[in-house]
């Protein structure tokens, strides 16, 4: 049996730390503005003005020929899968990503693909690794087709991939005549981290996507990039799948806002994260894992507390973190600030000690 959300525990108070997900934010008043004012017209038809010139910016900003606004990142995923591949084919990908934990089995309801998983440190492979799937082309043998990275990995700790080793693992896979495919949900993370351009950072990959519902704040909406015979293909699979849309444009509104004003200040999200990571590690049995961008993992097994009860006790106060793969998840974004870690640290604190 498949079950809801879980609601908050009964007499929890409403959120007022808010570390679950960057995905959590809620629209700026600035956001809102633009939201109202975006001229729209019918998506689906090509006739909004606003989708249009969401996607040629992110085109550009991408280095790619040609884009395609869509619903949510994991439509990406699923469209740009459904495009590089056929049933049968199989994709290469790091044994913590998105594709294999939390899309659903979309991509073998849909397109019939197996993944074949691979290990690697921090949610990352290297081109070693991928050397050693390489599977012998025989009729025993499912075709590889495509390679899969996400920058940043989640699981992996919010970890950024060396530009260095991207177009290690890109290499290998065009040797064999793959396809490659990043998924690029925290990627403006990733570049004000790194400090490499998002071009660049994307220039080994055929496709890639970039969600605006997490750091970057926007309601809904993600951008899938390509050439523009990909894209002219995976608007067959936007379409079958309902990811067409109609006044869609008020929603790339928000989505050009958030490139306007979102971007620089991720920054401040890195930092705030690293101060959590800072005042964690003061808390007697809990081992935090360095962030590399805003999402801060950090087990409390040494303290006493699972995870679940912890999260239910946090929430009693009004601090919302998740659990991922055995750890405790705390993501830092636009409506988390500086005093709002310390005192969440403090919150922590209290609360492991009271167990």
């Amino acid at each position: 049996m498949v079950h809801a959300p879980p609601r908050p525990p009964a007499g929890a108070p409403p959120v007022r730390i808010n570390l679950y997900s960057d995905t959590q934010t809620r629209p700026t008043p600035a956001m809102r503005e633009a939201m109202l004012r975006a001229e729209v017209g019918d998506e689906q038809h090509g006739d909004d003005p606003t989708v249009h010139a969401l996607c040629d910016r992110m085109a550009a900003l991408m280095g790619k020929e040609a884009a395609m606004f869509l619903p949510s990142g994991t439509m990406c995923n699923v469209v740009a899968i459904l495009t590089h591949c056929r049933s049968g084919d199989e994709v290469v990908a790091h044994e913590t990503s998105h594709i294999l934990h939390s899309e659903g089995g979309a991509h073998a309801a849909f397109a019939g693909v197996q993944i074949m998983p691979l290990k690697g440190p921090r949610g990352m492979f290297t081109a070693g690794d991928v050397r050693a799937a390489i599977r012998p082309r025989t009729r025993y043998a499912p075709p590889q087709r495509l390679l899969e990275v996400e920058q940043t990995a989640n699981i992996g700790g919010g970890a950024v991939w060396p530009l260095r080793q991207l177009e290690e693992v890109a290499a290998v896979a065009r040797e064999q005549g793959w396809a490659t495919h990043m998924d690029g949900a925290r990627l403006m993370n990733a570049c004000v981290a790194s400090g490499v351009p998002p071009a660049e950072m994307v220039a080994s990959f055929d496709s890639v996507w970039l969600d605006f519902t997490k750091g970057l704040g926007a309601p809904l909406g993600a951008v899938l990039c390509g050439s523009a015979e990909f894209i002219g293909q995976a608007w067959r699979w936007k379409q079958r799948l309902g990811g067409s849309m109609r006044q869609a444009g008020i929603c790339a509104a928000a989505c050009l806002h958030a490139l306007d004003h979102h971007v620089d200040r991720l920054a401040e999200d890195h930092a705030n994260a690293k101060a959590l990571a800072r005042g964690l590690r003061q808390i007697p049995g809990v081992v935090v894992e360095e962030p590399d961008t805003n999402l801060v993992f950090f087990d409390i097994r040494g303290a006493g507390m699972e995870v679940a009860r912890l999260q239910r006790e946090l929430l009693l106060r009004g601090v919302a973190v998740s659990g991922l793969g055995g750890r405790v998840r705390a993501c830092t974004h636009l409506d988390v600030t500086a005093p709002m870690i310390e005192e969440a640290v403090a919150i922590i604190r209290e609360t492991l000690a009271a167990a």
